[in-house]
């Protein structure tokens, strides 16, 4: 039994793993997993940070100036930390259980989990302290009026040396209609400045959210949502390397039938623990706008 729950579990982590990476919005900002490695406990991850001098004066007869590169590991602590425990009644074996939790978790993956990471990373994000995060108060008049604000956005960026080549836009749906609608040279020429254009639907796009508990009443069911003080986000550019953006499947927790004393059933533990937050000196990688107290 042991050696089939342990490949159940290889399975479903790799399962979940490539669910997420063909539903969430926000999979394209995922640090290289090579980078990171696991901390002391379950929720933390070590990274590695550079640090380098800067130029110095060259001398005919000294040479060079000496500096120095400093590579440091660096223990982080995730700020994304959510589970849930599903019940399957008994069947004939473990990998008939393992395939319907299986398919059971993919679902849960697309429809739950992946919302509220994208919505989490999103206003994560955010709320960087010195990001050049502003209101857009109203509607906007047309396309070309979207296109001049991410216009403005992507320069000011280019001002502050922010690479060019990491950008990525994320943008409300019928915002980005508005701008391919125009179909005229300077609409395509600002979408090709980025990376990527992602659409993001608007039910996870927001400045704020308030992560359900799923104990309390009327939180029980989970998940989450928009919070008091959240807007919508119209849209927002990310530099890749601005962000830490880690998250992991922690292989799920299996009591069998026998050792479940509640039911004759299974019990899966589903955990996913991540990190969505931004290096403090490149807080210039973040911009964005948000739909202000008078509307989107």
């Amino acid at each position: 039994m042991a050696n089939t729950i342990q490949k159940f579990k290889k399975y479903v982590v790799g399962l979940l793993d490539e669910v997420y990476k063909n539903a969430s919005k926000t999979a394209i900002l995922d640090g290289a997993p090579e980078l990171a490695s696991q901390g002391a406990n379950a929720d933390e991850l070590i990274i590695p940070k550079i640090d380098m001098d800067g130029l110095g004066d060259y001398d005919r007869n000294s040479g060079y100036t000496q500096g120095d590169v400093t590579f440091t590991n660096e223990t982080v602590k995730c700020n994304f930390d959510r589970g849930r425990m599903f019940t399957v009644d008994n069947v004939d074996n473990m990998d008939t259980a393992g395939m319907a939790f299986g398919r059971l978790s993919g679902e849960f993956i697309r429809t739950k989990v992946v919302p509220e990471l994208d919505a989490f990373r999103f206003a994560t994000y955010a709320a960087t302290s010195g990001a050049d995060i502003t209101a857009h108060s109203g509607s906007y008049a047309d396309g070309e009026a979207v296109r001049k604000a991410i216009a403005a956005k992507n320069d000011a960026m280019t001002d502050a040396e922010v690479p060019a080549e990491g950008r990525v836009l994320f943008i409300n749906p019928v915002l980005n209609g508005m701008i391919r609608d125009m179909d005229t040279t300077k609409s395509k020429e600002l979408l090709a400045k980025f990376a990527a254009v992602v659409e993001v639907p608007q039910a996870r796009f927001y400045t704020a959210i308030e992560q359900l508990d799923g104990k309390s009443e009327g939180q029980k069911k989970g998940g989450f949502k928009k919070a008091d003080s959240g807007f919508n986000l119209n849209f927002l550019i990310v530099e890749k390397s601005a962000v830490i953006q880690y998250q992991k499947h922690v292989a799920p927790k299996t009591v069998t039938p026998e050792q479940n004393q509640d039911a004759d059933a299974y019990k899966f533990g589903y955990r996913n623990v991540g990190i969505a937050d931004t290096y403090e000196n490149k807080a210039a990688g973040i911009a964005g706008e948000y739909a202000g107290a008078s509307g989107a």
